[in-house]
């Protein structure tokens, strides 16, 4: 299997397991047809405990899948409330079906008698909700949403969002990869001790990682069928100043390659890797 087609595969089937038989095919969308809409119901056994199916479980784990991750957010997207939905959350994780992702945002508020403008006040740091399991993410991102029609066989709506859709599926596992490649890179001269995205207020970043010498690594990471441009890289500095972040070097992932531009750039300051560079993780 090619590593573009692994990516894919992964970003639906990770972490089912070897115990179920699957259908493999060149593209990624067969494979969802054959094994989503023509095999639901065996799919779906394999989402436990399978309480997560019904309420207010199900709308939550939606919510984490369908949106940005921040947990008040998806409770507020769930319609739960906060009490509850705090517990459900603490319960899904004991479970290993969700993990935290703590945010790294200093408070807007630096002391008590601190004056926020009036719209920062309403602003609140929130940690991220992540998915164990790709597979997981997949369900109830993209399946759930369309189970009366795939339990009738019926799979041209679920199909279209798919393929609309899709896309965000891929991202957030190359997302994940390329994190674990700048950590390797790394690793042998200059250990990372903290790493992974980033938000706050102003924006959100694809990796923020921090060296043991206090370097600050920015990157972003696009799984496109097209090159990265210099002008990708210029977004990524302006972001940076926007959101008051000391970069000491960046690190561009493409999936695609880069154009002859970047390639060109003589920065010190620049790291880029393409898809090719994932085999150092195998």
């Amino acid at each position: 299997m090619e590593l573009e087609q692994a990516v894919e595969y992964f970003s639906i089937l990770g972490g089912i397991g070897k115990n179920i038989e699957l259908d493999y095919f060149d593209d990624v969308f067969s494979m969802v047809e054959s094994n989503f809409v023509q095999n639901f119901s065996k799919f779906q056994a394999l989402v436990s405990p399978s309480y997560l199916l019904e309420s207010p479980y199900r709308e939550i784990l939606m919510a984490v899948a369908r949106g940005d991750g921040k947990l008040y957010s998806v409770l507020r997207k769930a319609k739960v409330s906060e009490a509850l939905g705090e517990k459900i959350v603490q319960e899904l994780v004991d479970l290993n079906v969700l993990k935290v992702e703590a945010s790294r945002e200093s408070p807007l508020r630096s002391h008590p008698k601190h004056k926020l403008k009036k719209e920062q006040r309403s602003y609140r740091v929130q940690d991220k909700l992540r998915f164990v399991q790709p597979f997981m993410r997949f369900w109830f991102g993209f399946v759930t949403y369309y189970k009366k029609d795939l339990a009738l066989g019926k799979g041209d709506a679920f199909l279209k969002n798919f393929e609309k859709h899709y896309e965000r599926l891929r991202s957030l596992v190359y997302e994940q990869l390329c994190d674990a490649l700048l950590i390797q890179h790394y690793a042998e001269h200059n250990t990372i001790v903290d790493s992974g995205s980033f938000w706050n207020i102003h924006s959100e970043f694809d990796i923020l990682a921090v060296s043991q010498d206090k370097k600050v690594i920015l990157g972003e990471c696009k799984y496109k069928d097209r090159k990265v441009c210099k002008n990708e890289l210029t977004k990524l500095k302006a972001k940076a100043e926007e959101s008051g972040i000391n970069v000491d070097v960046y690190a561009l992932f493409s999936k695609s390659g880069f154009s002859n531009e970047l390639l060109q750039t003589q920065d010190n300051d620049l790291l880029l890797f393409d898809l090719n560079d994932l085999e150092h993780l195998l």
